[in-house]
């Protein structure tokens, strides 16, 4: 089978295509045909040795995938051959046949094609736990999303407003924002163009945010902060722009703001019964129409490392998808 490998850490083109022998598969392990596999900011940081989780090489990057079952191991009764599945786990999904834990495996929701499927289980699951979980958002608050057209983002302006939330979209472009009030957002503020501090406070009527979802980090976290109202949540998703801030935490203490951590990959490990809840929500919301995933383009498995390179270089709006087929 072919694999997309990390030999040595370094940016997405030095990534490789290589034949490898089909791995074993374990007493609690399954053996899936990848059909499609999501990229996600993650994936750029694995390879370059920039992540919490730190796989021994070679490896393949790619910690999300749909696709079908081919072997189980002895322990495994709640999936089988033939059976079409997502799977979360963390790196190697970038390979024609993958294996992975039973525990990280789950049967794939009617309805939802390979690539919709794989691109569903990181955005949503995070953005569902962030905004319900530990923002405890409530219908009638505010929300602002900072890079809002990305895949996170765009599940953030999803949920948000399925909650019943006010969603301000912000983003780095027109095109962009264009794309954020396609999927719900109620008002857009391009902020290489505007002070975000100034355009919260003038569509807040002075009150400021209750919620900010940040994956991007850099100077707009403390913008973001000093727009925040009374009692306000910010929401650590991740730094997409390489910079991790530090904002005067005396913010938090005159606006009695919360800075709240989020790390869904974590929060699948140790509460993995909380975690499969969250996302029957997550899958209902889908199948109702009241979540629409956004694929952004589609790229073959020998072009993973430009799709990784993309993503990092935020080139692009929704989710990007590897597939096996070339083309």
């Amino acid at each position: 089978m072919k694999a997309l490998l990390c030999k040595q850490f370094g940016p997405p083109e030095t990534l490789v295509l290589e034949e490898v022998d089909t791995p074993p598969v374990g007493a609690n392990q399954v053996l899936i045909d990848m059909r499609a596999a999501a990229v996600n900011f993650p994936d750029s940081l694995i390879i370059e040795d920039k992540y919490q989780l730190k796989p021994e090489l070679p490896f393949s990057p790619g910690g999300e995938l749909a696709g079908v079952v081919t072997a189980v191991g002895d322990d495994v009764t709640h999936v089988r051959p033939g059976d079409e599945v997502i799977a979360f786990t963390g790196y190697g999904a970038f390979a024609e046949q993958v294996v992975t834990r039973a525990d990280q495996v789950m049967p794939k929701p009617a309805g939802l094609d390979h690539v919709t499927a794989s691109a569903c289980v990181m955005t949503y699951g995070t953005s569902y736990h962030a905004l319900v979980d530990r923002a405890g958002l409530s219908s009638g608050e505010s929300l602002l999303v900072l890079g809002a057209s990305g895949g996170v983002g765009l599940a953030a302006i999803e949920i948000g407003k399925a909650l019943g939330a006010h969603v301000i979209a912000a983003a780095s472009s027109e095109a962009k924002l264009a794309v954020c009030r396609e999927h719900g957002a109620d008002e857009t503020i391009d902020y290489t163009q505007t002070d975000l501090r100034k355009a919260l406070k003038d569509m807040t009527g002075g009150a400021g945010v209750d919620v900010v979802y940040d994956p991007v980090g850099g100077a707009a976290t403390e913008a973001a902060l000093r727009g925040t109202g009374w009692r306000g949540r910010l929401l650590v998703i991740g730094f997409a722009s390489g910079d991790i801030p530090k904002p005067p935490l005396n913010l938090a203490l005159l606006k009695g703001a919360s800075i709240i951590g989020v790390f869904w990959g974590s929060f699948v490990q140790r509460e993995p019964e909380a975690n499969a809840d969250q996302l029957k929500t997550v899958f209902e919301w889908i199948r109702a129409g009241r979540l629409r995933p956004h694929i952004g383009s589609i790229y073959p498995l020998a072009r993973g490392g430009e799709a990784i390179a993309a993503l990092a270089n935020r080139e692009v709006s929704g989710k990007l998808v590897i597939t096996p087929e070339d083309g």
